[in-house]
């Protein structure tokens, strides 16, 4: 009764529970060449839609999520995704945008963990840590992907196989991420991974979303992060250990909230991250899709974005690293606090705190994971 509650309430809310059924190859998503690699790889670019005219474009290259077209209130279509124009700038230049990221998402301090006895050092590519799975990482890979479709829904499924050893992490690890797009503007993203020797894995995409078509600040936009606490973290973004509560911080957003009334407050773990927000929050959510873990609101154009997902942890990044040099697409110049990125996953440097959820694959399981963008407007 709890799994048929769960469903009801899913598609009340208009995202559509998943519904094993055999997926069909379809041709019809249409397909195109973005560009050609270094090495000579050509890039395709895939675009889902739907019905309600919401249209995604994914990349081959990183499974990066290049386009994602959403109405407002008026029903006019906006690219609510930052990202590129050209592959060239995506090799040069990205911050991840929109990208598939692994083995590890987030932190893992000094790029060392021990799994079994073995003590693993990971490429520093993030001052004295090892960040979003090293120097070539699940974002600059390319991704094996077969388009599919069935009554209402098209999609996505992406492969790759990371071999043992691959920027140090042990085990061949067999990946899967499938993008689905419904016809009630749901965008799902499940993830599911298997290895032949221990592991550790924790996968997200990477998007920075902007619900003003990608355009100036997200200052004025209302987050709802569905957490009673978060990770403070050290000097080189490291969590501490503690789990803080939020009550009385700025780091309380379980109202909605305009991301920029307290981003410039006297508070020392937004002083850390460069003035803004880069931190995990533990989501009261414990895994269950009917609940909303997060959300974003612009106010001005109606466009809603709720997160539900299985994960235990969610890291908002305001984009405090963002300073104006980036053009993006349609000759977008990104500035500081241009997006908001919203990270499901288990939480950074797990491998080294015992405390934490585990992030450990072993042979003859398999992990799984599931994150949905809900779009809609108010």
């Amino acid at each position: 009764m709890k799994n048929l509650a769960v469903s009801v309430l899913l598609v009340l809310i208009g995202v559509a529970p998943f519904v094993s059924c055999q997926h069909r190859p379809d041709s019809k998503v249409a397909q195109e060449r973005f560009g050609i690699l270094p090495g000579g790889d050509t890039v395709v670019r895939y675009t889902l839609t739907n019905a309600s005219g919401m249209r995604v474009r994914v990349l081959n290259y990183g499974g990066i999520i290049q386009s994602l077209e959403v109405p407002d209130r008026q029903g006019n279509l906006a690219d609510v995704v930052l990202g590129f124009d050209s592959l060239d700038q995506y090799v040069r230049q990205s911050p991840y945008f929109g990208a598939i990221i692994g083995r590890f998402g987030n932190r893992i301090a000094r790029g060392v963990f021990t799994l079994n006895d073995s003590v693993y050092h990971l490429y520093l590519n993030d001052g004295p840590n090892s960040l979003h799975g090293g120097q070539f990482g699940f974002d600059k890979k390319i991704w094996t992907v077969t388009p599919f479709a069935t009554d209402t829904t098209e999609g996505l499924e992406l492969h790759y196989l990371s071999p043992d050893g691959e920027e140090n992490y042990p085990g061949n690890l067999d990946v899967h991420v499938t993008y689905t797009l419904d016809q009630h503007n749901a965008l799902r993203i499940d993830y599911e991974a298997t290895t032949d020797k221990p592991t550790i894995v924790n996968l997200t995409n990477h998007s920075y979303f902007n619900l003003n078509g990608g355009q100036g600040t997200v200052l004025r936009q209302e987050l709802m992060l569905n957490a009673d606490r978060y990770l403070p973290v050290d000097s080189t973004l490291i969590p501490t250990g503690e789990l803080a509560p939020v009550a009385g911080t700025p780091m309380d957003f379980l109202k909605p909230t305009p991301v920029g009334a307290r981003i410039n407050a006297d508070f020392a773990q937004l002083k850390l991250v460069k003035g803004g927000y880069d931190h995990c929050w533990v989501l009261n959510t414990r895994g269950d899709l009917g609940q909303v873990a997060a959300s974003l609101y612009d106010p001005e154009n109606g466009r809603f974005l709720q997160v539900y997902t299985t994960e235990p942890g969610v890291q908002f990044y305001s984009g405090n690293f963002l300073d104006g040099t980036l053009r993006g697409k349609q000759g977008h110049v990104y500035p500081m606090h241009g997006s908001v990125v919203l990270e499901t996953e288990h939480y950074p440097d797990s491998p080294n705190q015992e405390e934490f959820p585990s992030t450990v694959l072993r042979p003859g399981d398999t992990y799984r994971s599931t994150t949905i963008f809900q779009f809609s407007v108010r």
